[in-house]
């Protein structure tokens, strides 16, 4: 598989939105560690810790605190900013958020998705657009087939529709505008992602966490949900090579599913078995799945076009998905280093995770896997 490289990024100037959130951060961290100019736009990070505020990203980066739903402050500062490459993940991010807080969920993820095509489309620096949607876009039918790229969209609750609502936006300027002025457009579609430094509300490993260190039992509405989990790395790995590719291809514009490999969807239950073995403890309260909003029962993503197109291959199965994960969360909680946590990992990621077990020096005391789950 492709890797992102320091030839492409480096110089590149680069606008991250939702640079304070969890995927963000990622995101903003790895781009600077391949010498990229990065602006980031967002609003402050909308939790406590926040892996922007434990990694200090704000020394690395030129952080700007704008709200994409105000259509002229946010135009300014892409003025400002004069990306060449952008990556769009500002978003109200959660399913049951959505359902609290519906108009603030549209305004959020359609109108501030097209103030930032509206402003990218009259600037002349920028070449590269990649708009990170969800994989929850789809019109779910409950099959037991994954969703390609060209299925039917839809969306259901308030979340889905959103991001739904702002595919259709991009395409819409993607062909009326940008592709005219020479500027390509992919949207992202990735799955659940885990990794260290998330702490929203509603997700499972972060409220796994929460519980387990308070020592009080993880409530879990619907185990046997059926989803394309991921490391984090994974889907902003097939970013970075989507908008490597995107600067001399652009006839490659369009969407992208990023995901695990067939086979690798797994249950809520057994992704909760696993961070119990791998945090080595911690109390259950297994739901019937009929507690709160409905949300899909079975939702998997084919992947054949970025395998095919891009060379995209995840490199981290769900057991060391999950084991990862589940380590940043203990170093930390020991006093360890959030950035250089995150750092080594992106380092693993790159180099390989094998190799990267033997590495000398490594900040984290590994876990051992499960008797019953392998690599």
């Amino acid at each position: 598989m492709p890797i992102p490289t320091t030839e492409f990024w480096s110089d590149k100037r680069v606008l991250v939105t939702g640079h304070t959130g969890f995927k963000g951060s990622w995101l903003a961290l790895w781009l600077r560690r391949l010498g990229a100019a990065v602006t980031g736009m967002a609003l402050p990070p909308a939790t406590q810790p926040s892996l922007f505020a434990l990694a200090h990203l704000s020394d690395l980066l030129d952080s700007v605190i704008c709200d994409v739903r105000d259509r002229e402050e946010a135009s300014r500062r892409i003025q400002q900013a004069q990306p060449e490459i952008v990556f769009h993940l500002a978003a109200q991010p959660l399913v049951r958020a959505s359902y609290r807080t519906p108009v603030e969920t549209f305004s959020t993820n359609v109108m501030g998705t097209a103030h930032l095509l509206d402003a990218l489309r009259q600037l002349d620096s920028v070449r590269v657009v990649v708009i990170v949607t969800t994989d929850k876009v789809y019109a779910n039918q409950e099959w037991a087939y994954p969703y390609r790229e060209g299925d039917r969209l839809g969306g259901q609750d308030p979340y889905s529709a959103s991001k739904t609502a702002s595919e259709i936006v991009s395409e819409c300027y993607r062909r009326a505008f940008l592709q005219k002025r020479g500027v390509v457009l992919a949207t992202a579609r990735a799955g659940n992602a885990v990794g260290g430094g998330d702490w929203s509300e509603d997700r499972l490993i972060p409220d796994a966490v929460r519980a387990w260190e308070e020592k009080t039992p993880l409530h879990v509405r619907n185990p046997d949900a059926v989803r394309p989990w991921q490391h984090v790395l994974e889907p902003l790995a097939g970013y970075l090579i989507l908008a490597q590719r995107l600067w001399d291809h652009p006839e490659l514009a369009g969407p992208w599913n990023f995901g695990p490999e067939p086979g690798q969807f797994a249950r809520v239950r057994e992704v909760v078995e696993l961070a119990r073995a791998f945090y080595g403890e911690g109390d259950v309260i297994w739901g019937d799945g009929g507690e709160g909003p409905r949300e899909a029962e079975h939702l998997t993503l084919e992947t054949a076009k970025a395998r095919r197109e891009l060379g995209v291959h995840p490199r981290w199965p769900l057991n060391t998905a999950i084991r990862n994960t589940m380590e940043w969360y203990r170093a930390v909680h020991r006093g360890a280093d959030a950035r250089t946590l995150c750092e080594t990992h992106i380092a693993e990621y790159e180099d390989g995770y094998e190799q990267a077990l033997h590495r000398n020096g490594t900040v984290f005391g590994r876990l051992e896997s499960p008797s019953t789950q392998t690599d």
